[in-house]
């Protein structure tokens, strides 16, 4: 695991302040994930969007490939970890290029009601 001690105690800071941030505060949460987005950010803030944009065909995983299939003792189709296999499972909200985000983030901003600054 490349994350050490320190980083794996932060995730429960970041996802309690998450929590604040939503729910007490009703402040909007987009998570945007990009390739590669893997390990604990997959554990944790990168999932607890309100709103949760991928981009295409970007790897995002917990755990590699070889790893899980030794967990399961099984085979894994081939681009199980890919945005697109990830989306019609229901993983993300959106599938947006990074030259389209830009425009996508402000009609989300728009229709949350947020201002324009």
């Amino acid at each position: 695991m490349q994350e050490g001690s320190f980083s794996l105690m932060q995730m429960a800071k970041i996802a309690s302040a998450l929590y604040i941030h939503q729910k007490d505060k009703k402040l909007l949460y987009i998570s945007i994930l990009t390739s590669p987005t893997t390990g604990g950010v997959t554990a944790s803030f990168g999932m607890l969007g309100d709103i949760i944009i991928a981009e295409p065909k970007a790897y995002i995983a917990f755990a590699g490939k070889r790893v899980i299939e030794q967990t399961l003792g099984q085979k894994v189709i081939e681009d199980f970890q890919v945005t697109e296999h990830l989306f019609g499972h229901g993983l993300f909200d959106l599938i947006v290029s990074r030259n389209l985000l830009k425009g996508v983030l402000s009609e989300l901003f728009r229709l949350y009601g947020l201002p324009r600054k």
